[in-house]
């Protein structure tokens, strides 16, 4: 236990949307040959705060001070998305059972002391990968530990694979952590990101023109990743030429954005998806191809699926003057949320209010 702890200290990290190359970051998938991704960040957020338990103390002329409470090991989490409340007298009682297990994977991972409230808020849809990064930056800001974006995302996806069992890949801990617009490589587990440095006007027409849509379904990517990997192994059907073809795309982009090229992105989107369609017939479903005929109708000249696809979110890119059309299209569908967005450029972050007053005593 560290003299001082700070009183409140607050984490947020950006959600990302991949434009190419989404599931060649899977290990099993980019062995013989590396993966490729291009994803971009969006000021999407999770927010951790951390509160830790103080009583107030005179301190004479000097007002008062906060002295952190030794014999308390308790913890309290609550989930302001779900206004979901739990507490536990020590940590080591925090057990999975379902719920906001992904809080106490981390909590039990950074080995934190107990005596303190976690508070997790999330503009970004159910499921993103951000609110582990969140988590572990808090918590590492918490119990004074340096900590390095890139690691913070290898840890946050160690948790989901190896304390929770959650298949995938690692781009969402990388985009998150990392924040901006990247090429990410992949060869097995080994990540190699490299950030897209391209002019801002370029930036700011991707964000233009980039249109961001919630299903108001979750994905299922745990059961589409063990289907898709299956049927990979397998080596029956086009998944195995599908995910090699996601690959080259993702590189095509990439050299498309470098030269500030945009008109061949929304074609790169759609072959994208139909590769991702390739993979396995849960990738999409009735609604989500609806969906890309409304898109088509209202202007868009790409799209697809983010993530492992059976729901979650779509982007779709418009061409210069249809943005409007194609948000409004959407909007008029019962269920579906146009999301708003800005490119986040600087990843997580981690910060303590200012001042002395935010240091107790230990």
């Amino acid at each position: 236990m560290p003299k001082t702890l700070p009183f409140l200290v607050r984490a947020r990290a950006p959600v990302r949307i991949d434009l190419a190359g989404g599931w060649t970051d899977v290990a099993e998938f980019c062995q013989e040959t590396p993966g490729g991704v291009v994803n971009v960040a969006l000021d999407l957020c999770s927010t951790v705060t951390i509160v830790t338990h103080a009583t107030r103390e005179d301190a004479g002329d000097r007002g008062w001070r906060l002295r952190h409470k030794l014999d308390d090991e308790s913890v309290e989490i609550y989930s302001a998305d779900f206004d979901l409340y739990l507490e536990a007298k020590r940590i080591a009682e925090l057990e999975y059972d379902g719920n906001v297990d992904l809080v106490k994977a981390a909590i039990h991972e950074m080995n934190v002391p107990g005596g303190f409230t976690l508070i997790t808020e999330s503009t970004a849809p159910p499921g993103s990968a951000s609110l582990g990064v969140s988590l572990l930056g808090a918590l590492a800001r918490y119990v004074g530990k340096p900590h390095v974006q890139s690691d913070i995302a290898e840890l946050a996806s160690s948790i989901e694979r190896n304390r929770l069992g959650i298949r995938g890949g690692k781009q969402d801990h990388y985009a998150s952590a990392l924040g901006g617009l990247e090429f990410m490589e992949f060869r097995g587990s080994d990540v190699k990101p490299a950030r897209l440095h391209v002019a801002s006007n370029v930036l700011r027409e991707i964000e233009s023109n980039l249109v961001l849509i919630y299903t108001g379904k979750s994905r299922l990517s745990g059961d589409i990743h063990s289907r898709v990997l299956e049927a990979y192994e397998s080596g029956k059907g086009p998944t195995r030429d599908a995910i090699e073809e996601m690959k080259e795309i993702s590189r095509k982009m990439r050299d498309a954005l470098l030269l500030g090229d945009l008109e061949p992105l929304g074609k790169l989107m759609s072959l994208n998806w139909d590769c991702q369609k390739a993979l396995h017939p849960d990738v999409t479903n009735e609604q989500i191809d609806r969906l890309f005929e409304v898109a088509r109708g209202a202007g868009a000249t790409g799209g697809k699926a983010c993530g492992a696809g059976g729901g979650g979110c779509l982007v779709f890119l418009s061409g210069p003057h249809d943005t409007h059309r194609l948000k409004q299209a959407f909007r008029k569908m019962e269920g579906i949320e146009v999301l708003r967005f800005r490119i986040d450029e600087q990843g997580l972050e981690t910060w303590s209010p200012p001042g002395p007053e935010n240091l107790i005593a230990g």
